[in-house]
């Protein structure tokens, strides 16, 4: 008999579900709320009520697209966090209540954990042990990963996020929402050695980008004084030099990782891992530091159930399953 698992995603601002049968991902339904663009960032009351209204659609599609039915499942997991409360409030009350009603397993995966193991979505798959940076909007981690559902940071920001770093400075460009990706599209026109940002450097393993967001904001400042015109008119550089910058810091730590802890397998997960700039570099470093490195499809690095769906799988093997007191946030960033 299959073993069929529903995967509902709703941490920040996309509806997603996705069917996971016998360890294959069958579909990934998406649903983008694009009214959090004239704000220039996610509003989370309104991430809540658009994920209410996007739900049930969102998961009837899944299921009808592969002729199932809410009785053919095995189990639902869902997100547990992180996340916006009210947004992931909405996908654990459902998978609690359709839990409840057909009597089957319910099963919270951690958010960043999920990103990890999008991983073991497709072919290639990484070998057991290998190091993973995962980057977020939210989050900047360097994972030792020891097995499906045994994992360890052993790196993180002590601040701010390096995709939050990449959306506050677009902002300061005035290029839109969301920033990170319009860095990306303007770097790949620019010159990414024209202007030097200063590089934070805190002992271990461990991240910091408060600063150089300060710096870039300050640099701006300083160069509009002489020219009201500056960013219009080395927009492109800009981009390229900061996002340059960027992944040069997330780089330093990740190679000083893979030596200390002895691992070549070496991955990128989360949001920012779609980053074209992020990608080449990780690939060229494949090359010199001889790593096996492994790089998700594009839509599995943001948000989506698939990856939910298949962490809720390797849970299920591993008989590490929920219940409906849980609460709809994680103890502890890894917790189970």
């Amino acid at each position: 008999m299959s073993t069929i698992i529903l995967g509902i995603e709703s941490s920040c601002d996309e509806t997603a579900a996705a069917i996971c049968k016998d360890g294959q991902i069958i579909n990934n339904i998406v649903t983008t709320q694009l009214i959090h663009e004239k704000y220039g960032g996610v509003v989370p009351e309104l991430a809540s009520r658009a994920h209410q209204k996007n739900i049930i659609p969102v998961i009837d599609d899944a299921l009808k697209s592969v002729d199932l039915s809410m009785k053919d499942l095995s189990a639902i997991a869902y997100t547990q966090g992180p996340g916006l409360l009210g947004a992931l409030l909405v996908g654990s009350t459902f998978a609690k209540t359709a839990a409840m009603t057909l009597n089957i397993p319910v099963i919270p995966v951690n958010h960043m954990q999920a990103h990890i193991l999008a991983h073991f979505i497709d072919e290639p798959r990484p070998d057991f042990p290998f190091l993973c940076l995962t980057v977020s909007g939210g989050h900047t981690q360097i994972v030792k990963v020891k097995s499906h559902i045994d994992m360890e940071i052993i790196g993180q920001t002590k601040d701010d996020a390096v995709g939050e770093a990449f959306d506050k400075c677009a902002k300061l460009l005035g290029v839109g929402y969301p920033g990170g990706p319009k860095i990306d599209q303007l770097a790949q026109s620019g010159d990414p050695e024209r202007f030097s940002f200063p590089h934070s450097d805190i002992p271990d393993l461990d991240y910091s980008f408060s600063g150089i967001k300060t710096a870039f904001m300050y640099f701006l400042r300083d160069q509009k004084k002489n020219n009201e015109n500056f960013i219009e008119e080395n927009l492109n550089d800009l981009a390229a030099s900061l996002q340059h910058t960027l992944i040069q810091m997330l780089m330093k730590k990740l190679k000083k990782a893979s030596k200390l802890e002895r691992i070549r397998n070496i991955a990128i997960a989360g949001g920012v891992s779609a980053n074209s700039g992020l990608r080449n570099e990780i690939q060229s470093l494949s090359k010199k530091e001889g790593w096996k490195t492994f790089i998700p499809k594009f839509e599995y690095c943001t948000d989506n159930a698939a990856m939910i769906a298949i962490s809720g799988h390797y849970h299920f093997l591993n008989g590490k399953v929920g219940s409906l007191r849980d609460s709809p946030l994680p103890r502890l960033a890894f917790s189970d």
